[in-house]
């Protein structure tokens, strides 16, 4: 048998259209077994097969309007003067769901953070910001002294001044509306005792800061829509968190249920292929865009659900430091037996081996996640199912 050539290979699964109601384990398993019949490749034990999170939700007509959304807030945040703080400057993530917020408020002061928001979305360019002067650990700014400053700023990307987006959507909903600058969660306070913390991964943080310095109600995202209203759909995990725009007043919501998902579809492929494969929900990938200074991960997790392989981290040697360091004298066929070696004895917990360094210690669902996001794309590619081959393996396979 000859030596295998290629390593990890991540291959975007084309796959119908999906609707409510369909039975996705039955799609993901006929997409799959297809396109390995189609395009000739080999299913293998351990490979992974990732579903797009969106496709999940579909499936599941996890779906909730805007009056959704202002039901719950009226009856978790009583419906009066609600400070919004931090939330992320996105017309297809938040702007829908600000939209019911308003409806279930009399007055928002909306707080947002500056000169970006939590996953890097710019308000102001870095280098106009730190020619100002502004002290962004420190100073507040009303909005009319933000245009004072800065001026009227569209985002790159999408040519929307959030600033003004924001504001107008709010007042279009009958709700009144002031918008103050800070860094502080603690600022808000100064306005109103009832907040909904809409950042992402700052939030119990956020909320654990407030609730010790006097707010009267906190609510996060993940606590609303937690429950379904009026037969809306949900998350009991996630609330609105990993929520996307489907309509004008429509949101499709973080799928559910995901554990029991993945391990229907990996025993699907079991029965039809007699292959042990990982399976995984994925969202967003945990990457940063050197371009526009984003980080991707607008949802809450890179997966809410996965098989119990994929738990852990790699656990892997830095190949070009054993070349380097411990094997600098050989060449050729003897420095890949030294290596090879080296592998196969390696300990399963190589934290703090010099050999290992320069390995971040990212989870697989991360990692594996990451690379599915970028397979799948987030357009018209049709491929809600990436196939990735390989990962596990190494240079001794």
């Amino acid at each position: 048998m000859s030596d295998r050539r290629v390593g990890t290979v991540s291959r975007g699964i084309r796959c119908p259209i999906i609707r409510e109601g369909d039975n996705m384990a039955e799609i993901v398993a006929d997409s799959v077994i297809e396109a390995a019949q189609i395009e000739g490749f080999e299913l293998r034990d351990r490979d992974v097969v990732a579903v797009t999170e969106s496709v999940v939700a579909r499936s599941q007509g996890n779906y909730a309007s805007v009056e959704d959304i202002a039901k719950d807030v009226r009856n978790k945040l009583g419906g009066g003067h609600i400070g919004v703080t931090f939330p992320i400057l996105s017309r297809n993530r938040f702007a829908i769901v600000l939209k019911g917020i308003a409806k279930g408020a009399e007055k928002i002061t909306l707080m947002l953070s500056y000169p970006s928001d939590e996953v890097g979305n710019a308000l102001i360019p870095e280098d106009v910001f730190y020619e100002s002067g502004v002290n962004p650990y420190n100073d507040v700014l009303t909005e009319e002294q933000y245009r004072e400053k800065f001026g009227f700023r569209k985002h790159e990307f999408t040519g929307v001044d959030y600033v003004e987006y924001y504001g107008d959507l709010i007042r279009e909903c009958g709700a009144e509306v002031e918008i103050i600058f800070s860094n502080n969660v603690k600022t808000i306070l100064d306005y109103t005792r009832n907040v909904l913390c809409c950042d992402i991964h700052k939030r119990f943080q956020s909320k654990d800061i407030l609730k010790k310095n006097g707010a009267d109600v906190v609510c996060t995202l993940d606590e609303i829509l937690n429950a379904p209203v009026d037969g809306s759909g949900y998350n009991e995990n996630y609330g609105l968190l990993g929520s996307n725009k489907s309509t004008e007043d429509k949101i499709k919501l973080f799928p559910r249920d995901c554990k029991a998902l993945v391990e229907k579809i990996r025993e699907e492929m079991l029965e039809r292929t007699g292959k042990h494969m990982e399976v995984m929900v994925y969202g967003d990938g945990a990457f940063k865009d050197p371009q526009g200074k984003i980080w991707e991960l607008a949802d809450p997790v890179v997966s809410p659900g996965y098989t119990d392989g994929l738990i852990g981290t790699p656990n892997e040697l830095k190949l070009k430091y054993l070349a380097d360091n411990d094997f600098s004298e050989l060449c050729g066929a003897e420095l890949k037996e030294a290596i090879s070696k080296k592998i196969k004895e390696k300990d399963n917990n190589l934290v703090g081996n010099m050999a290992s360094q320069g390995t971040t210690p990212r989870q697989l669902t991360d990692l594996i996640g990451s690379l599915c996001d970028l397979t799948s794309g987030s357009g018209d590619k049709g491929t809600p199912v990436v196939l990735v081959q390989g990962y596990f393996d190494n240079f001794t396979d």
